[in-house]
Formats: C-alpha cells, sequence, structure tokens
C-alpha cells in the first residue's frame, strides 16, 4: 500500500456521476482513505490512472464503452501493483467469478451498504480478496485465483486460435484444415475451451472472443 499522507489512495470508474460523487464524499470523510482520481469511461480511466498511481481502483463493470471485464485485465497490465474492486448491480455468480477471472481483487454490490465497499478497500489494499462469502469456493477455484493473483489467462494457444476461428464462423473441419491438425483434434480444443469458459454455444463462444480482444470482428 502507497502512504499518501497515511491513506489509501483510491480512484473511481462509474459513468454514473451521482454514483462517484456519493462514493467519493463517503470515502473522503473516511480519515484512511484519499480519492485521488476519478473517470466516467474506460478511455478516461485509461488516461488517468497512471498520473493518480492508486492502491485501489473501484470499477463499475457495466461501462458503456467497454466491458469492465476487459478494462480490468488493461488496468492490471498497466498498474499491475493496483488492487481492483468490481462494483456492480449484478449479484450472480457468473459476474462475480468473471471478475475475478479477469484480475479484480473484490467485488461488491451497488445495492449494499457503502461501509462494505470502504472495507473491502481496506482488505484489499492490506493484499487481500473481498468477494461475497457465499460464492467463495467458486471465485477460488484455480483459474480464478491465478487470475486475482495476476497470472495468465487459462486458455492455451491453441484454443485462442480455435477460438478465433469459432468467431469467424468456421466448423470444426475447417477449422481443422486452417490449422494444419485432425477434426478430431479440433473438436477436443473446441470441447476444452468451452468446459473452461463454460460456455456452450457459438454465439457465446463468438461474443466472448469479440469482448476479450481474440477476433477482429465487432
Amino acid at each position: 500500500m502507497t502512504v499518501f499522507n497515511n491513506k489509501i489512495k483510491v480512484f473511481l470508474v462509474d459513468d454514473h456521476p451521482i454514483v462517484r460523487e456519493g462514493v467519493r464524499s463517503y470515502l473522503a470523510g473516511q480519515g484512511s482513505i484519499s480519492v485521488v482520481g476519478e473517470a466516467a469511461d474506460a478511455a478516461e480511466a485509461m488516461r488517468k490512472v497512471k498520473t493518480a498511481s492508486p492502491d485501489v481502483i473501484v470499477l463499475d463493470i457495466s461501462l458503456p464503452s467497454l466491458d469492465g471485464g476487459e478494462l480490468a485485465r488493461r488496468l492490471r497490465r498497466t498498474l499491475p501493483k493496483a488492487k481492483i474492486i468490481a462494483f456492480s448491480i449484478h449479484a450472480s455468480e457468473e459476474y462475480v467469478v468473471r471478475m475475478a477471472r479477469c484480475g479484480a481483487h473484490g467485488y461488491v454490490m451497488k445495492d449494499e451498504p457503502t461501509s462494505n465497499l470502504l472495507a473491502a478497500i481496506k482488505r484489499v489494499a492490506q493484499g487481500g480478496l473481498s468477494f461475497p462469502p457465499e460464492m467463495t469456493d467458486a471465485v477460488l477455484s484455480p483459474d480464478a485465483a491465478r487470475m486475482a493473483a495476476g497470472g495468465s489467462p487459462s486458455l492455451t494457444s491453441r484454443e485462442r486460435e480455435v477460438l478465433a476461428l469459432v468467431a469467424e464462423g468456421m466448423p470444426n473441419k475447417q477449422i481443422a484444415r486452417k490449422l494444419g491438425i485432425s477434426v478430431r483434434t479440433a473438436e477436443a480444443h473446441r470441447e476444452r475451451l468451452s468446459r473452461k469458459l463454460s460456455i456452450r454455444t457459438v454465439a457465446g463462444l463468438t461474443k466472448f472472443a469479440i469482448r476479450h480482444g481474440l477476433t477482429s470482428l465487432r
């Protein structure tokens, strides 16, 4: 944790001004916190965080300009020592686990008391994790734990290639020809990445590939 007048430096990313104002006002009243910057979208966040050099980034996962998970990945690459707390209206396990896999160290719902966000900020600033207790087992699965610790994505380079081709609409036979592998091997790669991502449909895989920049499709 960086010392800034003995306070934890926090950066807010949320496209709703009223949310930022409320959180900023609450945190400003806490002696242990200093809000060093804020942004309304991904571009502004990426532009400002280097200068602000926060200890903790509180990130709305539903930004209009860029998926929150992808922004979390970019922020981790830009500021690997900063901790990220996903701040969301979504309470489902799917969202929580995905943000953990994208590098978030905590997840707080927006309808919780703001004191819970403060507690999460303090916990992650000290090197801990702060996820909903009922989802701990899912979040701390090997893949999610590795991502929260800053590890590499769980897909292999071959699985990424297969995923990109699936997103382009190629069937298994065409993928096999393109990659110079057998149809059975292509099927195995596709099945394995579907299991890893818990996504079984072509539409779902395509959406994932687009969201994570694994295809040029938009």
